[in-house]
């Protein structure tokens, strides 16, 4: 074999073994019987431990194009909160704390201990009251649209008076919009009612989001908001808000921002609500902050 074959066979291998380093690794999927009920998890990769927690109307799955991108490097899990996805759904009063609750001891039984966070909406408002009442177990926290503060404009990320109708008359609403659908596609107006038939069937089709975030007494859910704990936050914070997030989110990164010395707020492209189509930078986002923290 001459020189330069040899060489051309080692940098062949190299690439070789870098394709093989990153091919997409087997997604596990796992359950276990907590206290209040079985939690269903998805898991993948290895190294440092982030525990991935999802949003409002959605499930881990939302997770997995991220998970996927830092599986090679980092131990990726993303539970199904209580009451959501393929975990449980007792027939319980449902609230931030009992979420906190569960993981909690999710991670005690599995023997995660300094975790990084990364959550969206109401999966940050379970992420940043753990790492305020778990300091020590938790390295740092990566939010995208953080739930958990009141905010101006109309808008609350707990209780708002538009989400609060919205809810309670969702099946109404949407009975309307179908009836109203037809003469809509012939105007070429229609995409407004897909959006927010769309909007409709996230609402419908989460009775436990419904009940943590509108259907509280309101100072149940005022004793969970965050305004008056972030004093005591000691965990860093990243919160990435997207160049195109609607005013309702940016106004939700500014709070957390406005609140504590600890939070760093960051641009990424594209929405960050969005997570399918922003996985790239968001997966770099959080290897960047891993690395740093």
């Amino acid at each position: 074999m001459t020189i330069d074959n040899y060489q051309l066979s080692i940098v062949n291998y190299q690439l070789s073994m870098e394709s093989k380093r990153r091919m997409p690794l087997p997604v596990s999927n796992s359950r276990i019987k907590l206290s209040s009920g079985q939690i269903f998890w998805r898991e993948v990769g290895s190294g440092p431990h982030i525990i991935f927690l999802h949003g409002s109307w959605t499930d881990s799955s939302d997770w997995l194009p991220v998970m996927d991108t830092l599986s090679h490097e980092y131990h990726c899990l993303a539970p199904d909160l209580l009451g959501f996805g393929e975990s449980d759904q007792p027939e319980t009063h449902y609230s931030i704390s009992l979420e906190v609750e569960c993981l909690a001891e999710y991670l005690k039984a599995l023997s995660l201990q300094e975790v990084y966070l990364v959550a969206r909406d109401l999966g940050a408002w379970v992420a940043t009251s753990y790492a305020l009442k778990h300091p020590e177990a938790v390295r740092g926290l990566v939010l995208l649209a953080p739930y958990g503060v009141e905010i101006k404009a109309g808008h609350n990320a707990s209780k708002g008076k538009q989400g609060s109708w919205l809810a309670q008359n969702a099946l109404l609403v949407r009975r309307l919009l179908l009836l109203l659908y037809p003469l809509a596609k012939l105007l070429g107006c229609h995409r407004t009612i897909d959006r927010l038939l769309l909007r409709l069937e996230r609402l419908l089709s989460s009775g436990v989001a419904r009940q943590i975030l509108f259907d509280r007494r309101r100072a149940e859910i005022e004793a969970e908001l965050l305004h008056d704990r972030f004093d005591w936050l000691k965990t860093q914070v990243l919160v990435l808000q997207g160049e195109t997030d609607p005013p309702k989110v940016v106004a939700l990164c500014s709070a957390y921002a406005q609140l504590s010395p600890q939070v760093e707020v960051r641009i990424v492209p594209g929405n960050s609500e969005d997570i399918s189509a922003t996985t790239e930078s968001i997966a770099l986002q959080i290897k960047e902050f891993v690395i740093s923290h």
